[in-house]
């Protein structure tokens, strides 16, 4: 039998759902146009909105309306206007604050673009290269990521880790494995001017991106190579990190290695991961939602591309000792800090 008050319960969560979903789109045309970064100047009506940003100023009331009834824009009911409100200028036209928010939805963008390609792999079992997928993922991904290593990076991830940050103060050698477009590289190197930091990555596109961005930001102590996170030729390094590429990876018992033969006697491992617990039920959240839905459209299919064990963004503490202690050759793995998103983990010799 129905029960009519869980009905209609599920049925307000879906057209929640329903409206975040259509909203996606409206989000990104909002960063795109510039209409976020406008609105975050103060309060405006739809047409000087419009005026202001070359758009149209139809579909821009229309876009107001939107976002006001989902609360990513404020509406001043008196007047007619519409403004963002502190919090929603961090996290939705500023490049430097807490949470990128637009970059989140080009992520999400592309899970569209490899839809196709994802029930071919439901059904198969096969995988998906990154590289396979649309550039808006890696651009995406650079921006999301790369706002919480501002927040969170320099100020509590390697201070919470055993001796680090007097290393690169003093001038140490540096890997970022996995680098992407090299943000955590470059904010590393530019934090650390003595220390030599090089970045990681096996996707050669994404390499080229991080070389430009060095160089726009006038960073000389960071290179970057394309090799694989098992074959890579640094070594006698005195820090290794790994952000949120762990758990992608083909081989990560083979990164693992890897990472314990080049570092240093004293050296540490920082491994950054998605925040999760070790069972199913303690990820049945907002937060485990959105990385399970990632791990079933990225993660996994990476890791299956190449034949490896698809740990998954959700793969736990627990599953990661195993890997880097177990089986990667390190002797001890502590969580060293955490956030709502991250585990932030120490591996030693």
């Amino acid at each position: 039998m129905v029960n009519e008050e869980r009905l209609n319960a599920f049925l307000g969560k879906a057209v929640g759902d329903l409206g975040a979903a259509i909203s996606a789109v409206l989000l990104s045309l909002g960063d795109e146009l510039g209409l976020y970064r406008e609105l975050a100047k103060g309060p405006v009506g739809p047409e000087t909105l419009a005026e202001r940003t070359g758009t149209a100023e139809r579909y821009v009331r229309e876009w107001l309306a939107n976002q006001a009834a989902g609360g990513y824009v404020e509406h001043d009911a008196a007047s007619g206007r519409y403004f963002l409100n502190e919090e929603q200028k961090l996290c939705l036209a500023d490049p430097a604050g807490p949470v990128d928010l637009p970059g989140a939805y080009q992520i999400v963008e592309d899970l569209f673009h490899i839809k196709d390609r994802a029930r071919e792999n439901f059904r198969t079992g096969r995988g998906m290269e990154w590289g396979e997928h649309h550039a808006c993922l890696f651009h995406g991904t650079e921006r999301f990521f790369r706002a919480s290593y501002n927040v969170n990076l320099l100020s509590s991830w390697l201070p919470a880790l055993d001796g680090v940050v007097a290393a690169l103060e003093r001038g140490g050698r540096a890997a970022d494995v996995g680098c992407g477009h090299g943000a955590s590289t470059i904010l590393m190197a530019k934090a650390y001017p003595r220390s030599e930091f090089i970045g990681i990555d096996y996707h050669e596109p994404s390499i080229e991106t991080a070389r430009k961005r060095a160089a726009a930001a006038g960073v000389g102590n960071a290179r970057f190579e394309t090799a694989d996170a098992t074959s890579y030729q640094a070594g006698d390094l005195d820090f290794i990190a790994f952000f949120d590429c762990l758990h992608d990876m083909a081989d990560p018992v083979g990164a693992a290695r890897r990472a314990r033969a080049a570092l240093k006697p004293g050296g540490r491992c920082m491994i950054v991961e998605p925040f999760a617990g070790d069972r199913v039920e303690d990820n049945l959240n907002p937060v485990g939602r959105v990385f399970y839905g990632a791990s079933a459209l990225i993660c996994i299919p990476v890791s299956l591309a190449r034949k490896g064990p698809a740990l998954g963004a959700q793969a736990g503490e627990q599953r990661l000792r195993e890997i880097v202690v177990g089986k990667g050759g390190f002797g001890e793995l502590r969580r060293a800090t955490e956030t709502p998103f991250n585990l932030v983990l120490e591996a030693r010799p």
